[in-house]
């Protein structure tokens, strides 16, 4: 590794600060907006960010949000003329190539996604499921208006976490692949090399994304420099490459053989891989500085490099086995190398944090069992670390390396899932111009249907790949919209059986002020889904201890489909009589539900909550498989094992452990 000197260092250091400091200004604005007046609660910005601090998100987003799209040179092109559905580079192939690339990433990119999508915030987020909820209220408990809708998000969402298993083993494997354009004494440690990075990267994750984010920025920074060098190097030699610009080269490469050109289609799209990401993170940073990054600086970095292989291959066709390491010269290989595993580890970075933010959305929409979440830190909301997802995904993409060996058999499986979410997407897209935003439908149906036309090319283009190892994502996808799907219609189910056991509270209060109920002194806070009814865990205290306290507090916790819920529709109160409290306490699917900190902050009339002096009562429901109607026997059977590991509402709720009674009961599914 080449050494960097004191002035280097002091600048990389002063760098990484002005980034802390500028997603710490981010922070405060979520925590507090006195502290940032020209934002909006939450951190999303009221008004457009400009100047220092919109170069410095700017800056931000390359490493969060350009990851995967920025290292897709490492193996796109390469696909198209060497992998297993490669074609001749011959000069009418590799400009027909280059012309599918560019026009991809306008149309997909620049138009879909940056002009319009990304226009579709859930309160500043983005992402499928924030786009579903926006389209569609979803009920963490009970049946959704629109069940078909909610369920394609769903599955959309699942189609998410098999591009978060093969990115990072298809990034990290091309970049140490061009260890072999040096030697191919490098070949058996290849798949080894991989895996021990892989290997690194997950165990990074418990100490949060803080330890390493401030370097993404600068490194990645560094990366589309490189990029666009090299191209314009091999652009010079051959300028007549730049004429793949014109459609028409596009056109003609489909006119000279169409079934051809509409199969190369699938290994173009790796060009555009990283399209969905840049809604996902929206939240992250705003609109405008992603639109500021990619038209600064990452579309033309990534066009500079594609016409640079291009010319190259126009030059040179054997340069097919791999043209982007190709580009550099011998000197620089190494180096090179070095720089693209850093560049493949930020993208597989940020595609295992959004994994991670998608759990916690699922979650709190009610399509996944409670689970532990860390916040990783103190000052930069979002990062979290869910430990059971991180080492889930550091198996699959460790199968992924061992199992698939090369980069192009990965290629092979790559792509499919993402088409797929993108055409799920544009659907979803259309009900929200058409419903929310009331466009007029033949400008809905003429915008949607230009999207929906090419994001179903790229899908058809990919399911021939399949026997090849599209097979992997979909199989993936399917086993987790299957435990998303049964958790949901599980809850409902127990719900609705605890529901038909409900005892009216009215009777209760009654039989308090008749005084049949022995009263101790002391506050307690019963937990219960239901926002009516006595709760389970209550009358089980009752039956066994034959107390209930002076002041009772019936709790509900529900989740909104938007992001954040505004402090002051935090919470509703009803003073029920003889010391009973109904309190609902709502929070957004992106929240971190503190019940504590909640209370602390509602004034009951006639209670003053002292949070050291407070006990919790919660329920743990043991769920038994039966044969009454709901679901499949085997469907009750998943749902009573993901019941029985789900965190504990002690945790999830970050209840004091010390004063929290936990009751369990039995209910048939």
């Amino acid at each position: 590794m080449s050494q960097v000197d004191r002035s280097d260092e002091a600048m990389a250091g002063t760098l990484g600060e002005q980034l802390d400091e500028a997603v710490a200004q981010t922070t405060r604005a979520q925590a507090d907006p006195s502290h940032a007046p020209q934002h909006e609660q939450h951190g999303h910005p009221h008004g457009e960010p400009r100047g220092r601090y919109l170069a410095l998100l700017s800056l931000s987003a390359l490493g969060v949000v350009y990851g995967d799209i920025g290292t897709s040179p490492l193996y796109a092109m390469r696909e198209s003329f060497h992998g297993p559905h490669g074609i001749p580079p011959t000069p009418l192939n590799i400009m027909g190539v280059l012309s599918l690339v560019f026009w991809s990433l306008i149309f997909v990119v620049s138009i879909k996604y940056l002009a319009f999508v990304l226009r579709a915030d859930n309160q500043g987020e983005g992402g499928i499921l924030a786009l579903t909820a926006l389209a569609t209220p979803i009920k963490p408990l009970g049946k959704s208006e629109r069940r078909l809708l909610v369920l394609l998000g769903v599955f959309g969402a699942a189609l998410l976490y098999g591009d978060g298993i093969i990115t990072p083993a298809i990034s990290v494997l091309s970049a140490v692949e061009g260890l072999n354009v040096a030697t191919p004494l490098f070949q058996p440690y290849v798949v080894p090399l991989t895996v021990l990075i892989l290997v690194g990267l997950f165990l990074l994750q418990r100490r949060g994304t803080a330890v390493v984010g401030r370097l993404f920025g600068p490194v990645m920074l560094v990366w589309f420099g490189v990029l666009a060098l090299l191209g314009i190097v091999e652009i010079a030699r051959n300028p007549g490459v730049l004429a793949a610009i014109s459609p028409y080269y596009a056109v003609q490469f489909f006119i000279a053989d169409a079934l051809l050109a509409f199969l190369v289609l699938g290994t173009v799209f790796l060009a555009v891989t990283g399209a969905e990401a840049l809604y996902a993170d929206m939240g992250h940073f705003g609109r405008k500085p992603i639109r500021v990054a990619w038209f600064s600086l990452v579309l033309s970095a990534l066009l500079l490099n594609y016409f640079g292989q291009g010319a190259l291959l126009l030059s040179d066709p054997e340069a097919a086995t791999n043209p982007f390491y190709r580009l550099a010269p011998s000197w620089a290989l190494y180096p090179l190398v070095a720089l693209a595993t850093m560049a493949t580890v930020i993208a597989s970075q940020a595609l295992i944090s959004g994994a991670f933010s998608i759990t916690m959305q699922a979650i709190q929409l009610g399509f996944l069992p409670r689970q532990r979440i860390d916040h990783t830190s103190s000052t930069e909301f979002g990062q979290i670390y869910i430990p059971g997802i991180n080492w889930l995904l550091m198996v699959a993409c460790i199968l992924c390396v061992i199992g698939f060996q090369t980069s192009s058999n990965l290629a092979a499986a790559y792509g499919l899932a993402v088409t797929s979410t993108m055409a799920i997407t544009t659907l979803i897209f259309y009900v929200v111009i058409r419903d929310r935003w009331k466009w007029p439908a033949p400008l809905a149906i003429g915008l949607a249907s230009a999207f929906l036309v090419v994001d179903l090319a790229f899908l058809g283009a990919n399911i021939v790949k399949i026997p090849q190892g599209g097979w992997f994502p979909l199989v993936i996808a399917a086993v987790i919209f299957t435990i998303m799907t049964t958790w949901k219609k599980g809850r409902r189910l127990v719900a609705e059986r605890e529901e038909s056991e409900n005892v009216d509270l009215s009777r209760l209060i009654e039989a308090c002020r008749m005084q049949a109920v022995t009263r101790v002194s002391g506050t307690a806070v019963f937990l219960s889904a239901l926002p009516y009814g006595a709760p389970s865990a209550l009358l089980a205290n009752l039956k066994y201890n034959k107390i209930i306290h002076e002041n009772t507090v019936l709790l509900t916790v529900e989740t909104r489909p938007v992001p954040y819920c505004p402090d002051a529709e935090r919470f509703d109160v009803d003073v029920l009589g003889q010391g009973f409290y109904q309190v609902r306490l709502y929070f957004g699917f992106m929240e971190d539900p503190n019940v504590p900190k909640a209370l602390a902050s509602i004034e009951l009339p006639g209670l003053k909550l002292d949070p050291q002096g407070v006990a919790y009562f919660v329920n743990r429901t043991r769920v038994l498989p039966s044969d009454r109607p709901g679901m499949a026997i085997w469907r009750e059977h998943l749902y009573a094992i993901m019941a029985k590991n789900a965190a504990s509402a002690t945790d999830y709720f970050s209840l004091p452990t010390e004063r929290v009674v936990e009751i369990a009961t039995s209910v048939e599914v």
